[in-house]
């Protein structure tokens, strides 16, 4: 009971924000007229149990007219519950598709607001693979919803329809044994009741443990499917290395574990269908089993009492079986919630990360034109100091050259100024109205026209073609020039050395304040890195550039050079300092 009542607050907590929603009055709209239509549907089904009677105790008593007349009841009954049942499918899919398009915007817009998806990432949390929970696990939660929520009202409202009606018959038809007939009122109801019962916790008992079978399965297929896009997207490296079966043992291992997940749900699903095949077989005869001696000793009822008995002891027996017909479907129903909890239980986490541990702070200062580092240390992830730096600025328009031994944080600083890496304390302050722009040594690419890809993240038609134009021919790509409407991956299709060059296209389009170079250049032969940092300071004089390099002819196109050592010190040589004594702005 505790695990029903808190998958059932998970469940709400996903499903109400919905009907709350902007979109709520056509949520909740089409949610009344798809419940309408159930509860319509059970009525029909209550109509043709009654029409049932009627029909066979025509047949046993030859009665030609009145047989003739109830075959155009019936004939009227299947129009009309036709007509529910296809246009109640009709609804609840357009309630899907709503509800998952209003869902989806939710997560994706949870998920990439501000650099959370970053954050996710780098506090490990559980939440694998967030891609397949936004699409998979998304359009599966709301259709289960539906068919679970609908399927149990409709268990519910036939049971209490035909819990009347079977009912009634038990006192038409009593249980006789052995030439006595014995009075147990509603005992065909009791009946129903013990046999659900039973069956209810036999279905539970051989098939809970699927709930994690289907988790894990989920979660195998996720990994296998990502791993394969990885290859994909690494598919030159892979080569190049020949890397191709170590490629193939890693894959054969993820798919490996989907397979053996697979055979463990096999087994459980086999044991779990032969129970509930042999329940629901058992059903079909079991009513007429209990009413026979009523029937064909006691002579107490008609055929078409005995006839309505099985179609409501049917019934009730459905409804009271709910569990155990859908049991497969709420293992995987409840693990779809548990991927989705976990990812918003993620997101949450990674929103929340600067109120609930020190992080770093950044803060819009007024009237200045620096940026500074106050009180700065930056952490990873598991705590252990990186950087410390305290009362150092980048002064504007100054062009700032930091170096110093892979590990000693130099990316990492870049992350916290750009207000990505919440692991530190401190305080960086950025000029307000100031444009970052922040650079890396591998520059991203959507997949699209090539144009919209050179100016992202600003929106298609924010710059008019032949502006980027001459920002392509200016990196010295005339030939690209040519090809800003051709869609591509541009990520794959070219070599790292153009993708910088695009990259400084991008920045001389959007013309920030502040450009930051992660080795942004490192893949381009020096003389072309040389023309192109000339053309920065042509195209953007009023632009202050901080640039991560290690070629000492970076050093003639700044004006300052910090220096950052392992130990968290940072180093800053003057202009035309000599770096034997450099001096100590910051220290931890």
């Amino acid at each position: 009971m505790n695990n029903i009542r808190a998958t059932l607050a998970t469940v709400w907590r996903i499903a109400i924000p919905y009907f709350r929603s902007e979109d709520k009055w056509a949520g909740r709209g089409l949610l009344a007229v798809v419940v309408a239509m159930e509860l319509a549907l059970v009525a029909i089904n209550v109509l043709v149990s009654q029409w049932q009677n009627r029909f066979f105790t025509a047949i046993q008593e030859y009665d030609l007219d009145r047989f003739v007349r109830e075959i155009w009841i019936f004939l009227g009954l299947a129009s009309v519950f036709i007509a529910l049942a296809v246009y109640k499918l009709y609804l609840n899919q357009w309630l899907q598709i709503r509800w998952r398009q209003w869902l989806t915007k939710h997560y994706l817009g949870e998920w990439l607001d501000g650099a959370t998806h970053y954050r996710m990432q780098l506090k490990g949390d559980a939440a694998d693979n967030p891609d397949q929970r936004i699409t998979e696990d998304v359009k599966n939660f709301v259709e289960q919803t539906l068919s679970i929520g609908l399927g149990l009202l409709s268990s519910i409202v036939t049971l209490a329809s035909f819990v009347v009606i079977l009912w009634g018959l038990s006192n038409k038809a009593p249980l006789h044994l052995y030439g006595t007939d014995i009075v147990i009122p509603g005992f065909l109801v009791w009946c129903a009741l013990a046999y659900a019962i039973v069956g209810t916790a036999l279905t539970h008992w051989i098939g809970a443990p699927l709930v994690n079978i289907m988790f894990e399965q989920q979660r195998y297929e996720a990994d296998f499917r990502f791993n394969l896009v990885r290859v994909r997207e690494n598919s030159e490296q892979i080569a190049l290395m020949k890397g191709e079966n170590a490629e193939r043992g890693h894959l054969l291992h993820r798919f490996g574990l989907v397979i053996g997940n697979w055979y463990a749900m096999m087994s459980r699903t086999k044991r779990l269908t032969a129970f509930t095949s042999s329940y629901s077989q058992a059903a079909v005869i079991f009513p007429y089993v209990v009413v026979a001696p009523a029937y064909f000793v006691a002579k107490k009822i008609q055929l078409g009492d005995m006839m309505q008995t099985g179609s409501a002891f049917g019934q009730v027996q459905d409804a009271l079986s709910f569990f155990v017909s859908a049991y497969r479907t709420l293992a995987e129903w409840r693990a779809i919630v548990a991927r989705l909890d976990g990812f918003e239980m993620s997101v949450k986490s990674a929103v929340n990360l600067p109120a609930h541990e020190a992080t770093i702070e950044l803060k819009a200062a007024d009237g200045s034109r620096n940026v500074g580092l106050e009180k700065l240390c930056v952490y990873l992830p598991n705590g252990k100091p990186l950087v410390a730096a305290d009362g150092f600025a980048i002064r504007t328009p100054e062009r700032v050259l930091v170096t110093g031994p892979s590990g000693s944080g130099k990316s990492t600083l870049f992350r916290a100024i750009a207000g990505i890496w919440p692991f530190g304390t401190g305080t960086i302050d950025i000029p307000a109205q100031a444009k970052l722009m922040m650079l890396p040594q591998r520059p991203y690419f959507p997949v699209g026209a090539l144009g919209d890809a050179v100016i992202y993240p600003s929106a298609p038609g924010a710059f008019q073609a032949a502006r980027i134009r001459d920002a392509v021919i200016a990196v010295g790509l005339p030939d690209l020039a040519e090809r800003l409407g051709e869609d591509g991956h541009w990520n794959r299709m070219l070599s790292l050395g153009e993708q910088q060059r695009l990259g400084l296209a991008r920045a001389l389009l959007h013309m920030p304040d502040y450009l930051f170079l992660d080795e942004a250049t490192a893949s381009l032969d020096e003389p072309s890195e040389a023309r192109l940092y000339r053309l920065l300071t042509e195209k953007l004089p009023q632009a202050t550039i901080v640039s991560i390099g290690h070629r000492s002819t970076l050093d003639a196109f700044h004006t300052r050079k910090v220096t950052m050592v392992k130990n968290g010190m940072i180093h800053v040589l003057a202009d035309g300092e000599a770096p034997a004594e450099p001096e100590r702005s910051v220290a931890r």
